[in-house]
């Protein structure tokens, strides 16, 4: 019973102590870099250099491009002045194929390594570099990998097998082509290395698993921070989005306050720069008071003055809309003026064309006048011949139109229809017999000389010219079959209105 009630104390007071020694974690910006705006207008990003094939952007630093041997790393520009530390880097390795090479390097050391056969840093560091090695050397099938590699500044790297003979410790993690940028916090606290990851399959940025630990780990008390890539046969992209930095002061331990991190150089300088800051600052509210003197003394009318400013900067819905539609009949104004002034430019040539047609001819006609008036006069024949070509047709589409309209009507009205139909072909009659007295007066003009009297020649046994009595003939039998024919034709159409 004893032991039972003693075990929760003694678990509450483990957890006690637990989140007592837990470090004080402050954010060191100097040693630090994320996007967006992360250059700036000179190319460079602030308080950090790189080197070989890095190429800074806005948002990212591109350590290596995925073309084959390339190499490039970017480190501070200051020494860390803190003994324990924390960072959290953000980064992303994707390639085309199965395989990618070479790898990534976190780094640690008493200098800069901005050179170099690993990973495109330099061999011989004082201080440790944790790799992710993407490319198996050894051939034992265990990269993707990340790895921790201490050196003293004396060791070489061993690259044939991987750096497992010189590993402090190792996890095998796939950090290629996720579709999340892969984490890692990479935390020395107490002489204590320990590495924990985000595989990046997930977007929860705290999704962080153990990868590896080292204790009793002794590195430099000062050093700098870099990162690196480099790229063999085979290549990647090696992209870092973040690299945040932060100071671990162990508790009850007071944090140095920034002054005391700061030279007496620098703290001269910056005092310096405050003052003559400062009495730029005077200078300007003394020429404001000079230029606004009805606002001296008020600060309220001072910041009544500064919200009707800033209500100018911003407009309403109804002004935004009214502005858009000016803008609208703008363009449309614009448009227009520029199809007239096209229009313009294309009447304009055509009156220079015209011109230039007419003068041709005006002088062709000067050298040729006798051509000129029979091409002339053949050209107004012809223009007339046509025009009563189209009148003619005119004319029987007027014609055609109107039996179709009268046919229409005589279907409306079938009372009326007998009556039309005798009519037309009375009408029909009339005109046959005009063209067949017309063409026999025709012959009978051309037979006779134009000189003599006309008259009736004797009759031969077999007459030349029509008697009266078969002329007369002729005209009945053409009648009747032209009324059968009518007949026969009103018949046909009567049948088939029956259709609709």
């Amino acid at each position: 019973l004893l032991l039972a009630i003693g075990r929760p104390a003694l678990s509450g007071a483990q957890a006690t102590e637990g989140a007592a020694a837990a470090p004080h974690r402050r954010f060191e910006y100097k040693y630090s870099f994320k996007g967006p705006h992360l250059v700036q207008a000179d190319g460079t990003v602030p308080f950090w250099v790189h080197t070989g094939n890095a190429i800074p952007s806005a948002d990212q630093i591109r350590i290596t491009t995925s073309l084959k041997s390339q190499k490039g790393s970017v480190w501070t520009k200051n020494k860390s002045i803190f003994e324990y530390w924390e960072v959290e880097v953000t980064f992303r390795v994707t390639g085309r194929g199965r395989i990618g090479a070479d790898g990534l390097a976190i780094w640690f050391t008493e200098e800069q390594g901005l050179e170099g056969p690993v990973f495109g840093a330099a061999d011989k560091w004082n201080g440790v570099g944790i790799f992710f090695d993407s490319f198996d050397n050894d051939g034992k099938k265990n990269n993707p990998g990340v790895i921790v590699v201490g050196n003293n500044g004396k060791l070489l790297y061993d690259h044939q097998n991987d750096g497992s003979t010189q590993a402090l410790a190792s996890c095998q993690r796939d950090f290629r082509n996720k579709p999340y940028p892969v984490r890692v916090k990479i935390t020395y606290y107490q002489k204590t290395l320990t590495v924990l990851i985000n595989n990046g399959f997930t977007p929860d940025k705290e999704d962080y698993e153990f990868c590896a630990k080292v204790e009793d780990m002794v590195l430099p008390s000062q050093g700098y921070f870099g990162i690196s890539a480099a790229t063999g046969g085979l290549a990647d992209d090696h992209d870092v989005l973040s690299f945040l930095t932060f100071q671990l002061t162990e508790p009850g331990k007071e944090t140095p306050t920034p002054d005391a991190e700061i030279p007496q150089k620098d703290k001269e300088k910056y005092q310096e720069e405050f003052e003559h800051f400062q009495q730029e600052l005077d200078k300007k509210k003394e020429e404001f008071q000079r230029e606004h003197p009805d606002v001296q003394g008020q600060p309220g009318k001072t910041t009544c003055a500064f919200f009707l400013a800033a209500d100018d900067v911003f407009e309403t819905v109804s002004d935004r809309e009214l502005r858009q539609i000016f803008e609208g009949q703008n363009r449309i104004h614009l448009e227009i003026k520029q199809l007239n002034r096209q229009l313009d430019m294309i009447l304009d040539e055509q009156r220079k064309y015209v011109s230039a047609v007419t003068e041709e001819i005006a002088k062709r006609g000067a050298g040729f006048p006798g051509q000129q008036g029979q091409v002339s006069q053949q050209e107004i024949d012809t223009v007339v011949k046509t025009q009563e070509e189209v009148i003619r047709q005119v004319k029987e589409i007027r014609s055609s139109v109107t039996d179709a309209l009268r046919s229409i009507s005589g279907a409306q009205h079938p009372g009326s229809a007998g009556v039309y139909e005798t009519t037309q072909h009375f009408n029909d009659i009339k005109e046959h017999l005009h063209v067949v007295k017309r063409d026999i007066e025709h012959l009978v003009q051309r037979n006779t000389p134009s000189s003599e009297k006309q008259k009736c020649p004797e009759l031969p046994p077999f007459p030349s010219c029509l008697s009266t009595v078969h002329f007369f003939i002729f005209v009945a039998v053409q009648t009747v079959l032209f009324i059968g024919y009518v007949m026969y034709r009103s018949q046909q159409e009567a049948a088939a209105k029956k259709f609709f």
